[in-house]
């Protein structure tokens, strides 16, 4: 410490060891020799206490044998201030004084347990108190007040590390120096020690006056400062669990700016960016290079990657991997190891930024390691970097798919599946053919996100039936049960949607047996409590699509059961808490099927409560957002139930606002496309409901853009072809007000020769058998023989109905029909 003031130019007096004689003797000396000084500074290590409230220093000769002795053998610090204070107008105090016990001799971190009589214990607190006063003077102490200070295993404490390497930081104010001092020991003791500063200074004070960049782990270390208590606790929780310093986690948490995130939405984000780090930081310990200078380099970058400095561990990297770049190109016979060499540490780039959280720069980096296996030839390649290159793909689809680059995610899992069948038929190791099949489960994915449903079931049915292989063989290798779960998940969504509802029925069925074994099996992991609710909404679905609205109620009530049960367990899990909202929307669903509008609306209400409070917690969440719309058209069906149009339009115009923004971010996600098509068709109907002919025109036919392109996209989706038979319907209907019969007859029959369609591919469709009742009451209004489309949609609905299958909310209709076939002609 002497030797950092005096290259600042501070005129250095030492003193070891003294006795509280010699202590008093000091002080006096310096306030006699630094009168009139531009800056006092005392800085003091040993021991300090705190008695009855008052902070004192120790020397040599203190007396602990009682309170009287110990107070009349310490210095107060009061005397150390007063001494500054009358020696110039800047005083800094530094004291490395808190330690766990002065008086034991024992080793250890704090130096050891107590030893003071009784009476004096109770009154004496290792460590030193807060000032609460601290006129024309700094204060900096080793540790918060009342807390104690490690001596550290150097040469010096953390704290006097921390002080000599940033006292002299240039052009820095001595605040911003300390607040270095105080992240730096507060990181590498990995959150155990913080040191205290209470500053009164007058004037600002800088050590050094030459302003220069801040390196990149002090800039971390100050903007560590800003963090709230809230957050460290969570960094410090997420780092402990891991086993990871925590400096990289703060990186990661400024870097992407995530203080806006909701507590859960950013313990993921965190667990994610500690994940990365683990993974890249053990990358980088065990891989070897022939090149010692590349494998030095790639310490050092492992260095400052715990230090949080992830700029400065790339920089070293690009070092490393230049150097091969070098040799390969130069040394041909090299080439192929060195190729290798530059792509292992390309992918230890990629690490480091995926840890940091910049999906922009692990891009880049992942997909300069493909290059360079393309270049090296797949023949050339290790167990090692074939198992790297596998993680490459992997990363790369991982990451694609949350910058929202479906295409690009689609070639990075089909290069991942390609690659694992060439593994899995050349090993024997049932785990790569696990991740295959998993592989085909997240390509189908991509697929199912693009629109194309008999390709996602292809590659979900070969998942399916690797996993039905594998869990066959290993019985008692239970995560694989789950994969199985999920493929029959995968396969039943897409059967829905093609409208093989017998064939979904039967998978749903099967991945529920699966699950509930799974959660029989270990009853207190919420995760797969969670999963048994997925399950119980698609039965639900299933239900209600068939009219089996009693079924269909049942599991929606158990799918909702468990999921207020698991929400009430972490009431500040988002995830917990959108499953809740999620379960209020489909059972107003069932309500509007009954009838019940009003409930509906309550039911809807409900969830959409639920949704603003998460997306106030998380606004940037496009999940969420596509909720709030989801939610606002359901509530505007609910207002529409009740006729009150006003406030009906209202809520589609603001599901409307969302489905744009969101359609407009991704072209390619089809989801959002519909959900888009389908505001559009809401907002329609209501403008014609009250007149505005010529804006619900405009709108009908930006739906019908829209439906008619996925509906040409893949023509096996019913869904999408339902959709467009619905914007039919409606167009033609406005056709009908406006008196332009040709037109609306070509609505109405193109309209209808969908439906008949659906309605013919599933009769055990209640949904599409109504719907195509509707299709004749609409085409009964231009038909030449109206009587006999009347007639034939009645006759439909008395079956329906017969069979229990026509939902109470369209009973009307057996009336509505008989009055309209005692008008026809």
């Amino acid at each position: 410490m002497g030797a950092a003031l005096k290259k600042l130019g501070f005129e250095v007096v030492l003193e070891t060891n003294r006795d509280l004689r010699r202590m008093r003797r000091a002080l006096d000396d310096f306030r006699e020799d630094a009168k009139g000084a531009d800056v006092a500074l005392v800085y003091f290590s040993g021991h300090g206490v705190e008695i009855s409230g008052d902070n004192r220093l120790l020397p040599v000769d203190a007396d602990a044998s009682s309170l009287d002795a110990l107070e009349k053998t310490s210095l107060p610090l009061e005397e150390v201030r007063d001494t500054v204070t009358a020696t110039a107008k800047v005083g800094l105090i530094m004291l490395d004084a808190c330690r766990s016990d002065p008086f034991s001799g024992s080793s250890g971190e704090g130096r050891g347990a107590t030893s003071l009589a009784k009476d004096v214990a109770e009154k004496v607190r290792p460590g030193l108190g807060r000032i609460g006063r601290a006129e024309n003077i700094l204060f900096a102490f080793s540790a918060a007040p009342g807390e104690t200070a490690a001596d550290g295993i150097g040469q010096n404490s953390p704290f006097t590390t921390a002080l000599t390497k940033y006292l002299g930081t240039d052009g820095l104010e001595i605040r911003s120096v300390l607040t270095l001092v105080q992240q730096e020991v507060y990181d590498l003791s990995r959150g155990k020690q913080l040191p205290y500063v209470e500053s009164g200074l007058p004037r600002l004070f800088f050590a050094a006056a030459a302003k220069e960049q801040l390196a990149e782990r002090e800039r971390l270390l100050l903007a560590m400062a800003d963090v709230t208590p809230e957050m460290r606790g969570e960094v410090e929780q997420i780092a402990g669990d891991a086993d990871m310093p925590l400096a990289p986690l703060y990186g990661a948490l400024i870097s992407s700016d995530a203080s806006h995130l909701s507590a859960d939405s950013l313990n993921a984000r965190l667990r994610e960016a500690a994940d990365a780090f683990v993974k890249v930081r053990s990358e980088m310990r065990t891989l070897a290079s022939d090149d010692p200078q590349v494998t030095e380099l790639r310490r050092q970058a492992e260095e400052q990657l715990s230090l949080g400095a992830f700029d400065g561990a790339r920089a070293i990297l690009a070092k490393a991997a230049d150097i091969d770049n070098v040799s390969r190109n130069v040394l041909k016979a090299n080439f192929v190891s060195r190729t290798l060499s530059e792509a292992a540490t390309r992918f230890l780039s990629g690490g480091a930024a995926r840890a940091d959280l910049d999906y922009a720069t692990a891009i880049k980096d992942y997909e300069s390691v493909l290059a360079l296996y393309g270049e090296a030839g797949q023949t050339s390649l290790t167990l090692d970097d074939a198992d790297r290159h596998i993680r490459t793909l992997d990363e790369l689809g991982k990451l694609y798919t949350l910058v929202g680059n479906t295409d690009a995610a689609g070639r990075a899992f089909a290069a991942l599946v390609s690659n694992l069948e060439l593994r899995s038929a050349q090993e024997t190791d049932p785990s790569v053919k696990r991740d295959f099949a998993v592989s085909h489960i997240k390509l189908g994915n991509i697929r199912l996100a693009q629109g194309d449903l008999p390709q996602a079931l292809e590659n979900y049915q070969a998942a399916r039936t690797m996993l039905r292989d594998l869990t066959a063989a290993e019985p008692d290798h239970l995560p694989w049960f789950g994969d199985f779960a999920m493929a029959d998940d995968k396969i039943g969504n897409v059967l829905v949607t093609q409208g093989d509802l017998a064939g979904a029925a039967q998978v749903y069925q099967e991945s529920l047996s699966i699950k509930k074994q799974l959660a029989d099996n270990e009853p207190e992991r919420a995760e797969l409590q969670r999963d048994l609710t997925i399950s119980y909404d698609e039965i639900g679905a299933l239900a209600r699509t068939a009219g089996q609205l009693d079924n269909a109620q049942a599991a929606y009530e158990k799918s909702l059961n468990i999921r207020l049960a698991l929400a009430e367990k972490k009431p500040q899990d988002a995830e917990r808490q959108r499953d809740v909202s999620v379960s209020h929307e489909t059972i107003g669903d069932l309500k509007r099927e009954r009838g019940d509008a009003a409930g509906a609306l309550a039911s809807y209400r409900a969830g959409h409560a639920i949704v603003e409070q998460l997306m106030d917690r998380d606004p940037d969440n496009s999940e969420l957002k596509r909720d709030l719309s989801v939610g606002n058209a359901k509530i505007g069906n609910a207002l529409g139930d009740q006729e009150k149009w006003p406030d009906a339009l209202a809520a589609y115009q603001k599901a409307l606002a969302i489905a744009r923004m969101l359609a407009a971010g991704d072209p390619n996600n089809t989801d959002w496309q519909r959900d888009l098509s389908v505001s559009l068709e809401k907002v329609a109907g209501v403008l014609a409901m009250q007149g505005d002919r010529a804006g619900a025109l405009k709108a009908y036919t930006d739906s019908f853009t829209i439906a008619d392109r996925l509906a040409k996209l893949d023509p096996a989706n019913a869904d999408w072809q339902r959709d467009l038979s619905i914007t039919l319907s409606e167009i033609g209907m406005l056709k009908v007000k406006q008196r332009d019969v040709k037109g609306a007859r070509q609505a109405f029959q193109d309209s209808l020769d969908i439906r008949q369609q659906l309605a013919r591919s599933d009769p055990n469709n209640a949904t599409w058998q109504r719907d195509l009742v509707v299709a004749m009451i609409d085409y009964a209004q231009v038909a030449k023989n109206p009587k006999a489309v009347l007639s034939q949609a009645l006759d439909m609905t008395l079956e329906l109905d017969r069979s229990g299958r026509l939902a109470p909310r369209y009973k009307f209709m057996i009336k509505f029909l008989r009055a309209r076939l005692a008008k026809a002609r």
